[in-house]
């Protein structure tokens, strides 16, 4: 028997933005498919318009898996995982310690082909789209807190948009001024249901 599907259905399981009143809970589950769709975007985004050539693939497939370490360690609350750099190289330590175990419960005839997925290449281009998309998931959240009346999510929504602008990405930058606009719309604004 192996554990490791089993484990990875209980990121529905995981609160997001645990130390915020959110008007609407947010699980890692979702939150991992929505990365998943973002970083899509932005790959094609990146392959289509702006004439790079990610590994599409490969950057949706680290996005769908860039929480799995959290099945055990929970989602720590962004302001504790990056307190200081003790703690952000414990941290990652603990979740690579989490995901060298979730590789444990799987067949040997598989672990290697999801080695790379569930320990991405940190430092590939794919990756650091995963990161952009990771990050416009978190904004995006803010965006709907805000627009459901939670001020408790605005001053998080500054520094996000912050950090999406410092990151210098055409890709990403093109995803906010063509598509970004939309979430700040109700349903009846939007015009796909003319």
């Amino acid at each position: 028997m192996y554990d490791f599907y089993a484990f990875l259905d209980r990121m529905k399981y995981i609160r997001r933005w645990s130390l915020m009143r959110s008007s609407r809970e947010e699980n890692v589950m979702e939150h991992s498919w929505q990365v998943a769709v973002l970083a899509h975007a932005l790959a094609l985004i990146d392959g289509q318009i702006c004439g790079n050539s990610p590994d599409v693939q490969k950057t949706v497939l680290y996005a769908l898996y860039h929480e799995c370490s959290e099945v055990m360690t929970g989602d720590l609350p962004t302001p504790i995982k990056y307190f200081n750099p003790e703690m952000r190289g414990a941290y990652r330590a603990i979740e690579e310690r989490a995901n060298e175990k979730l590789l444990t419960m799987l067949p040997e005839a598989l672990a290697p082909a999801m080695c790379p997925l569930v320990s991405a290449d940190t430092g590939s281009y794919e990756y650091a789209l995963v990161k952009a998309a990771d990050k416009l998931s978190a904004y995006i959240k803010c965006i709907e807190e805000v627009k459901a009346g939670n001020d408790e999510f605005r001053k998080a929504k500054e520094g996000i948009a912050a950090e999406l602008a410092a990151k210098k990405m055409p890709c990403l930058d093109y995803f906010l001024e063509n598509f970004l606009p939309a979430f700040f719309l109700s349903l009846d604004e939007m015009e796909g249901l003319d």
